[in-house]
């Protein structure tokens, strides 16, 4: 083998155009990244080489078996792969735009190994390393660096993962910078989440929005050095143009009801304090959601269907998209905040909704909750039948509740449809094993409340008659007569839709609205904070860009 080293890279041929890529993109240089070129002849001793890649390849069954089934050819330290090189290295040195773990493919480290490289047995190890971090830069930006389950029990999505020599097979049968970049979720949220990084990055750097609002509240009308805080921030924050004016008047109001739009609180132009609480969060917290953001796009890196149904849980709001436009949405009630109470977050197709449902009253609930009544008051939550395991009525009378644990009660208990029934009149079914769905309530004072945590883990809607209208729409040209002629019969039916749709139940503090603005919400079960210092422990590093 034939080194050398020499004032400019071919290992990073192009990297003007990637420099140009970096200021539109937000991506990183790497130190010495323009100044080391290496350039590798062909092997003189293919055993060594072959030898060096067997043993460094062996603790990575897709890697080995790759290289062996290639005869154990250079896929990147041969003659003319520099492209390959360059391409790879250019999309590790933006791995941090994307909010990554650098450190797990950290560029200016293959260029050093590269440049140390004396032997066939260094050349195999850095073609098996340069190897190894492709396909963990292509897992990571991807499908995302953390398992979510692993940091939150509560997320049960399945992560899309890609089978790493299908990876390794598509990157050499393509262009290489071509298809690195075709890596990231293509969703148009994802582009707009990095977008929000890098003004965010220049924000933290300028030092953010300013003074802080030293109010606890603020009403129109008012004056004073908090309402000149306020309208600074207003301005920095974008949405008030430049004004000297230090009173509480009609365009700050209107500022402030635009902000809390964007918010989710409600919007009334009033700073109570909610409002001044998310005007005075700063551009690094809001970073961190950003960064947050873009690592459960990449847990969600699916087709999401064409149609389907969006339920942001910090939004409290259940959504129909068609096309990516909303077409529907109503408020909504999740979990509430107690560990085992909270929503879960996953994937599923709802198939039916069942009109005048019953409530058949999950296990934990009635052991839990109903059980302790019941032994001090055979009566107590009348409304409810006791089951037992032939589905037969037992009258309360015939029971001693006394002489059950939470193991050994043999009942269940369910609620008949009716007016008052916990599911309200109708339920959207999307089966699947932890008992979640959408549904009516009879509760519904609670759509008032800005914050709506307050179910057992199932989503409760605002509009549950318009939200099955608009699902039936789809198959009916009478949605409204349809439904109601079932619901008149007071029987509990099963009204299947003609095709599934997708639901997504999701966690979102941070996402861009429909015209690109972005949207924060409150992180109601700290899974947030909970990912972002995941992601700080694997190496992600905020980083403060120059404006």
């Amino acid at each position: 083998m034939v080194l050398s080293a020499v004032s400019r890279p071919a290992i990073v041929r192009g990297a003007s155009i990637f420099m140009l890529s970096a200021l539109m993109c937000g991506t990183a240089m790497v130190p010495g990244f323009a100044q080391t070129k290496v350039v590798f002849s062909a092997p003189q001793t293919i055993g060594a080489f072959s030898q060096s890649v067997a043993a460094a390849a062996s603790d990575d069954e897709a890697v080995a078996r790759f290289y062996r089934d290639s005869d154990y050819a250079p896929i990147w330290t041969g003659p003319g792969q520099e492209a390959r090189r360059s391409a790879l290295l250019s999309a590790l040195a933006g791995a941090r735009a994307h909010g990554l773990p650098t450190n797990r493919y950290d560029p200016a480290q293959l260029i050093a190994l590269a440049a140390a490289a004396r032997t066939e047995g260094d050349r195999g190890r850095l073609d098996v390393t340069l190897t190894r971090a492709l396909l963990d830069y292509a897992h990571d930006v991807q499908t995302g660096a953390l398992e979510p389950g692993k940091v939150i029990p509560l997320i049960k999505r399945e992560v899309p993962l890609r089978d790493r020599r299908a990876n390794l097979e598509a990157f050499l049968a393509a262009e290489p910078v071509a298809f690195l970049k075709s890596l990231p979720p293509r969703s148009p949220a994802y582009a707009q989440l990095m977008r929000a990084k890098f003004e965010l990055e220049a924000q933290v750097a300028a030092g953010g929005w300013g003074p802080k609002i030293a109010a606890a509240s603020l009403k129109p009308g008012a004056t004073g050095p908090a309402v000149i805080q306020m309208r600074d921030r207003l301005v920095a924050l974008g949405y008030l143009s430049r004004s000297v004016t230090a009173s509480y008047d009609g365009t700050i109001s209107k500022a402030v009801q635009a902000f809390q739009t964007d918010m989710g609180l409600e919007a009334n132009g009033v700073a109570v304090a909610s409002t001044i609480d998310e005007l005075n969060i700063g551009p690094k917290a809001r970073l961190e959601s950003v960064v947050v953001a873009m690592e459960r796009e990449r847990w969600m890196n699916i087709p999401r269907g064409d149609r389907h149904i969006w339920v942001n849980m910090t939004d409290f709001t259940a959504k129909i998209v068609d096309h990516g436009r909303v077409t529907f949405s109503t408020r909504s009630v999740i979990g509430a905040l107690d560990k085992d109470r909270q929503t879960p977050e996953f994937s599923d197709e709802m198939e039916y909704m069942a009109i005048n449902p019953s409530w058949n009253v999950p296990r934990s609930i009635t052991t839990r909750e109903y059980l302790p009544m019941m032994k001090r008051n055979a009566g107590a939550a009348g409304h409810l039948k006791i089951i037992d395991s032939r589905g037969r009525v037992v009258p309360r009378s015939a029971i001693n509740f006394a002489k059950y644990t939470e193991r050994s009660f043999p009942y269940s208990m369910r609620q008949p449809p009716s007016d008052s029934n916990a599911l309200g009149l109708v339920k959207f079914m999307f089966p699947n094993q932890y008992n979640i769905y959408l549904h009516d309530t009879p509760s519904k004072s609670l759509f008032a409340r800005e914050v709506r945590a307050f179910s057992h883990g199932c989503i409760r809607l605002g509009d549950p008659f318009d939200f099955a209208y608009a699902l039936l729409a789809a198959q009916s040209d009478d949605p409204v007569g349809m439904f109601k002629s079932v619901l008149a019969t007071g029987v509990e039916t099963n009204l299947r839709l003609d095709v599934p749709l997708p639901v997504h139940l999701v966690y979102f503090t941070a996402y861009p609205s429909a015209k690109g603005r972005m949207e924060y919400r409150r992180d109601v079960y700290d899974r947030d904070a909970a990912i972002f210092r995941a992601l700080q422990e694997a190496g992600v590093v905020l980083e403060a860009r120059a404006g």
